[in-house]
This record gives C-alpha cells, structure tokens and sequence, in this order.
C-alpha cells in the first residue's frame, strides 16, 4: 500500500509537477540482424539468425533541458551537490530551460527474434519484444514556478497546454518482409500486434494557471488522467482520490503477462533505392499505431475552475518544509479537483511515428559513409536528430561503426558500435552519446569521474545465433549493392 506522500507525488508528476524518443542511429548501418528495426527494408548480410532472451537489450534516456552536471555539481571541499542544496545556482539552470521541456525514457527487450532468406530476394523476420515507453512534456513556465518560486508571476496567467505525459508498457509480436523488385529497389514492411500491459495517459484539452495577489494558484482545466493496469485509488466518502495501491497479486499471475484484452496494432514501411554500386538513398516510417486500453481502468477527470495553496521546492531547499510536508500539502489542495468516474471508459495511446531518411557512400565493398535524418513526431511537437558515420563491414564476421549525431540542442554527441561473429555466435555493443567531457569529484579521498555535458543515454547490446553469409567470394559474379548489408548477384 502507498502512502499519501506516493499519491502527492504521482498526481504530481501527472498534472502539476514542474519536472519516443530517439532511437540509437549508429545502428542503422551495421551489419546486423536488428538493423530492420529501423527500417524494415534493411536486412544484414547472414542467410538466418536467431535470437532468444537476450537477443537485444535496449536502454534510451532522453531529455532536452538538464545535463548530468546540472544535477550533480561540486559543492565544498570538492563533495557533491544536488539541486536542492541551498548554494545549488537555481536561477542559471532556469534560464537554460526551454518553452517545452521533454524526458523520454524507454526500455526495450527483445525477447525472441527470427530472419531468415526465403528464396532468393525474401527476407522474412519474426520478433517479440517487451517494450516500456515515456513521454513527459513539461512547460518552462512551471518549471520555473515549481523551482524557482511564484513571485515573479503574481497576476499572470501560464498557459499549459503543452503539458502532457504518458507512460506505456506492451508487448509487441510482429511479422516483417523484405523483397527485391527489379534490381535496385527493396521494400519492406513489419506488422505486429500489440498487447499492452500497464499504461498512463493524460489528455491535456486544456490547462491555464493563474498566480493570484495572495500567491494561491488558480487551475482553468479540462483534462483527463487515465489508468489501465494493476493499481487500484482508493476513494473518501466525497468520492475524491485518497490514496493508491499497488496489486502485487495480479502482476505475480500468469494471467496479467498472458492478458490480450488490452490489443492494438504497429506497422513499419521502408524501402532502400541503390542509385548506382557505390551510393543508395533509403527511408522508413516506424511507429504507426495504437493500443485501445479496456482491462482494469481508471479514469480521473478534472474539468473545473479550481484553487489551490501556492507550492514552492525551495521550501524544501531552505529547510522550511520537508519533501513529506510539500507533498501533503499538495494532496490536500488537488484531492478535491479530481473526480472519479466509475463508468471506466476504455482509452486510446498511439505510439509515435518516426520518420527516417538514409543515404550511403561506400567507398569499397567493406568500407563507407552512411547519413540518417530521423524526425519523430509526437503530440506537441517534432523532435529531430542527424547522424554521420562511418561504417566497416568485414562480410558478417565483423562490424564497427563511429558516429557523430545533432540531437537536442547539443553538437557533441559521439557513437560507436561493435558487432563480431565467433561461430554461430554473433555479439554486439552500441553506445550513443559517449561522453567527450569530464569533471573529476573528490568524495571521501576517491576521485569520481562525472560526465559534463549529458543529456542523452543510448546503449543496445545482444546475441545472436546466426548461419551463412550471402556475400560471394571474388570470383562470383559481380555484385549489386542495395544498401551496405544486401548484396544481391545479378
């Protein structure tokens, strides 16, 4: 059972708190099996391969307002302090804020992957995947309220109607194909169903604050929070939210990892165009789709003219309320602003298309240069990201790759990756957003090295069981590159 402080805090990070995402693109021209994750067209150089359990890990930590030094600065005598230490700059990380601010955390395991030739120009792959998304969209101007005070908004109002979070955990079962028409074009696509698991949803119509001259805030709100999974709010006898629990039973049940009723659908296109032996342009829209939620529901519903007390962290920072105080103070003012609606209206999420666009150069049949355009597209807006690299493919025995990529504001973002075959067994590691520069923090006489400039984490890592390789030796007949991992004989 969660305490009130936990519900303060959850209904927080929904609707108050002043606190998809970019795929790592150093992949996209590797010679691996996963590459069609990307872009269901590409396909790698091996005739089969197989993956089970840990096939591919994913780890992608997004943000566009606060780096890692941000957070965790040096303080005196070389320790380290967080932003809510009293001698923390509150006002120089607040001027670095922007008008939204997004954190996108996601988590991706694909528990079971298949491809394999089927005949001469199909490729048919087969994939399971866990996956865990969030979108979180926060306004700089509650940001600011929240950390920085409200006197400098006495008497105006803030339009939120930017502000909007999500967060989904489903699981995706999904058929792909890639097919050689003519001798340049490949066309691929990927179908999957989607069964989701546990989902958060905010649908932000609209949302304006007003600071008053007693420093209340007003709310002008219509919005909805809605809940499917295994939590349960409990209700006082006004029917207002009281608190939150948590369903241990039903997540420990097969029947919660093996639930259907929760269906939706996802669908990949791609295509790879070679333009001559050396040069092919590519490009892919991912993440087409929905997941319709109508097992355990719970609705929220907040569509009113309300007033609640001001709030401030720097309460908490100057030691004039403890973190537990601000929360129950929170609670008290937004339990009578939510409604319950007991009618448990099934909801809708869709995921968040991505649009990529790909050209390679290669300068020999193992060595090249590769640019993808990725453009996702989410309910307040666009994000966008360029990468560069630079790619070695050794046959299906070994893959590297270097990569610059322009995301989120920062220009100094740095990729590798590194794919080997031993046997059967294929073994990779990814890394974006390696950081470039570094503080040095003295803690308890051992020295902690401490990124200064990161916003991104990005690393995918697996294994791969896989057969064959249909690049020919060089005395075959002369080849025909559509893309740097399909060679094709004419």
């Amino acid at each position: 059972m969660f305490r009130k402080t936990t519900l303060a805090l959850f209904i927080l990070v929904i609707f108050s708190f002043s606190a998809r995402s970019q795929n790592g693109l150093p992949l996209y021209y590797m010679n691996l099996p996963q590459n069609h994750l990307l872009n269901p067209a590409l396909r790698p150089t091996n005739s089969f391969y197989l993956g089970i359990g840990i096939t591919g890990i994913n780890v992608n930590i997004n943000n566009n307002f606060f780096n890692m030094s941000d957070v965790l600065i040096p303080g005196a005598s070389d320790s380290l302090i967080t932003f809510l230490h009293p001698d923390y700059d509150i006002d120089k990380f607040l001027g670095t804020l922007k008008k939204s601010n997004f954190l996108t955390p996601e988590f991706n395991l694909q528990i079971f992957g298949l491809g394999f030739n089927a005949g001469k120009d199909l490729y048919i792959s087969l994939d399971i995947t866990e996956r865990v998304e969030g979108n979180i969209s926060v306004p700089g101007d509650l940001l600011r309220l929240g950390l920085g005070g409200n006197e400098n908004f006495v008497g105006k109002t803030i339009d939120l109607r930017d502000l909007d979070a999500g967060l989904i955990w489903y699981r995706e079962a999904a058929l792909g194909f890639s097919k050689l028409f003519g001798e340049k074009l490949r066309i691929g696509a990927r179908a999957g169903i989607l069964f989701g698991m546990a989902g958060l949803n905010l649908d932000n119509r609209s949302l304006y604050l007003t600071v008053n001259d007693d420093y209340t805030h007003t709310f002008n709100a219509s919005l909805m929070a809605n809940f499917s999974g295994p939590v349960e709010i409990s209700f006082d006898a006004d029917n207002n939210p009281e608190d939150l629990s948590f369903d241990e039973d039903a997540v420990k049940s097969a029947s919660f990892f093996l639930n259907t009723r929760n269906a939706g659908f996802g669908l990949d296109l791609g295509a790879v165009y070679s333009i001559s032996p050396k040069l092919s342009v590519s490009a892919a829209l991912t993440g087409l789709g929905y997941i319709k939620w109508k097992d355990r529901i719970t609705n929220l519903k907040a569509e009113s003219e309300f007033t609640f007390s001001g709030f401030s962290v720097d309460d908490v920072v100057n030691g004039n309320k403890t973190f537990d105080e601000l929360a129950d103070e929170m609670l008290d003012s937004l339990r009578n602003s939510f409604v319950f609606e007991d009618d448990k209206k099934p909801f809708n999420t869709m995921l968040h298309p991505s649009l990529m666009l790909g050209a390679s150069w290669n300068l020999t049949e193992k060595f090249g240069f590769g640019m993808v355009s990725q453009t996702i597209f989410t309910g307040s807006g666009m994000r966008e990201a360029l990468t560069l690299s630079a790619n070695l493919n050794l046959s299906n025995a070994f893959s590297a790759t270097a990569a610059y990529t322009a995301a989120n504001h920062r220009y100094d973002n740095l990729g590798a990756g590194l794919a080997f075959r031993l046997g059967m067994m294929q073994l990779y590691l990814i890394a974006d957003q390696i950081p470039l520069y570094w503080n040095r923090i003295i803690s308890d006489g051992s020295e902690i090295p401490l990124p200064a400039n990161w916003n991104k984490i990005n690393m995918r890592f697996g294994m791969n069981f896989v057969l064959g390789n249909n690049v020919k030796k060089k005395n075959d007949k002369p080849m025909l590159v559509i893309d740097q991992k399909d060679k094709i004989s004419k």
